[in-house]
């Protein structure tokens, strides 16, 4: 008696037939797909060139060590960007994308690195320490080298896929060898149409902010390590997606019928997006409608303007300004899901307004790189999708924090003493005051600098729970991409999640200043 195929190979074998059948016979036997069956990932592992010694340290050094190592040769001249480089890279071969900490590890890496340039003088190296601490910390934990995901992949720079839509089509059949070979030969002929045919996979099954902002961040990082590592970058993302596609696909999502539905009725396709200024008011109520609207009421606010011909750079501030103003109504973590890290009340780490304003976050900035119908795609998801995130499980506060109470107790208006009050509201985790001074802080139009460089050491000395980094570029990304007069809302949602994490200082950063000789 013969016994059925295990649904996965069943699956890949279909697959593997598909793509050969879209593809054509001969590309695939340009990239192997014929002649190697799938049968396995190749044993062979990725190599980095002049990366490798520096990505391998970080994989192999034991962690006790790994501090000192970095801070001799940073003092031997190394630079911060090449420890990033190698730390990204050093992520991805591990990783692969599929692992919850190790993937929230690579998101923090870019973040880690800008912040570097906002710390006092000896504390630079700071962020990057305490990110690459928890990167090796997590290798060694996944297996280390033996336990690497990403292995070399074999494709022809000579081939390409007969249309985009093939990897989309490679991911719904869980194939990840075909999906890789595809990405991989895109790559090849350019990386934009690689980004162009993700971005559909990236909104097709469940938009949520790890699927969003792996693909961002990873993009992102080619300006770090270079170009010639965007295929290594970009398979996290599909890996993400192929790893997340359910066993049992409907005809069409109704979020994905949603933003067919408005392509179609709004006429985007084939259109190029707008150049039409938007006014303070049309902000003012597009995020409105966002924070507050049913998810496919938002995609339509977006739709139409855009079909109105304004500038997508606008529709994807209001969004972004709808998400910060959920992290100022969040009503904090609820009791029966507090641990040691993220308490009852809290609002840091994965929750609801954080959440919400990182997928923000990717989603405009994915529309600025993308193009074709991609552009218009991704802000009406992003509309969409912080709609959709207003209701996760939680409670909503009444009205947004600062509450009049609370602006009543701040005292002083010059920079020393609003960031004297600011520095102890954030240590005594009182975030309706740190909102309140910050608030105040905007309405004296004193200069945001002093503000970001007093916030961002808190980001670096406690934990986080793994979105601290993130989040402050966020908002630091966020608030220089939006007008004055809606600007300092980032910041005052920036200060409610800081005086949220403090108190939990972060692992390795004792031992960081300590060999770094500075204090503070």
């Amino acid at each position: 008696m013969t016994h059925p195929l295990p649904r996965r190979r069943f699956l890949r074998d279909v697959g593997r037939g598909t793509l050969v059948s879209m593809l054509g016979s001969s590309l695939a036997l340009d990239l192997d797909l014929i002649s190697k069956s799938f049968a396995n990932e190749s044993d062979n592992q990725l190599d980095f060139g002049d990366k490798e010694p520096l990505v391998c340290l970080l994989q192999e050094t034991p962690i006790e060590k790994l501090q000192a190592t970095l801070v001799a040769k940073l003092k031997e001249g190394l630079p911060l960007r090449d420890l990033v480089a190698a730390g990204a890279l050093s992520n991805a071969r591990t990783f692969g994308g599929e692992d919850y900490i190790g993937f929230h590890t690579f998101m923090a890496l870019a973040p880690a690195l800008s912040m570097s340039g906002l710390m006092p003088s000896g504390m630079e190296a700071l962020p990057v320490l305490k990110v690459l601490y928890r990167n090796s910390n997590r290798i060694h934990e996944f297996g280390g080298r033996n336990a690497e995901v990403l292995r070399t992949i074999s494709a022809s720079t000579d081939a390409t896929p007969s249309d985009r839509s093939d990897l989309l089509s490679a991911i719904h059949l869980h194939d990840i060898n075909a999906s890789e070979c595809v990405l991989a030969a895109l790559i090849a002929k350019n990386r934009q149409s690689a980004l162009d045919a993700l971005i559909p996979a990236i909104h097709d099954t469940h938009p949520e902010v790890h699927r969003t902002n792996l693909p961002f961040r990873a993009w992102e990082m080619q300006q770090i390590v270079g170009t010639q590592h965007a295929l290594t970058l970009l398979r996290q993302s599909v890996r993400y997606c192929v790893r997340a596609e359910p066993n049992n696909r409907s005809e069409i999502s109704a979020h994905g019928a949603m933003l067919v539905k408005l392509l179609d009725e709004y006429h985007l396709h084939g259109r190029s997006p707008g150049t039409k200024l938007a006014e303070d008011g049309l902000i003012e109520q597009l995020s409105t409608t966002f924070a507050t609207a049913e998810p496919e009421d938002s995609g339509r606010a977006a739709a139409s303007a855009l079909a109105d011909g304004y500038d997508p750079a606008a529709i994807g501030e209001a969004i972004s300004l709808a998400a910060s103003l959920l992290v100022l109504r969040d009503g904090g973590r609820l009791p029966q899901w507090e641990d040691r890290l993220k308490i009852a009340g809290s609002v840091h780490g994965d929750s609801m307004g954080v959440h919400a304003s990182d997928s923000a976050n990717a989603w405009r900035n994915l529309a600025s790189v993308s193009s074709g119908i991609n552009t218009f795609a991704c802000l009406i998801i992003g509309a969409w999708q912080v709609a959709r995130d207003r209701n996760y499980p939680g409670n909503l506060l009444a009205e947004p924090l600062p509450a009049r109470h609370h602006l009543a107790r701040v005292l002083g208006q010059d920079i020393e003493v609003l960031l004297a009050q600011l520095t102890d509201a954030i240590q005594n985790n009182l975030q309706g005051l740190a909102t309140a001074i910050v608030h105040r802080y905007g309405e004296l139009n004193l200069s945001a600098e002093p503000l970001f460089r007093h916030l961002v050491r808190f980001a670096v000395s406690e934990d986080g729970a793994l979105h601290a980094e993130k989040y402050f570029q966020t908002v630091w990304d966020d608030f220089h991409a939006t007008r004055p007069a809606f600007r300092w809302r980032h910041l005052v949602a920036l200060a409610r999640v800081t005086a949220s994490e403090c108190g939990k200082p972060a692992a390795g950063q004792s031992e960081a200043r300590e060999l770094l000789g500075v204090r503070g």
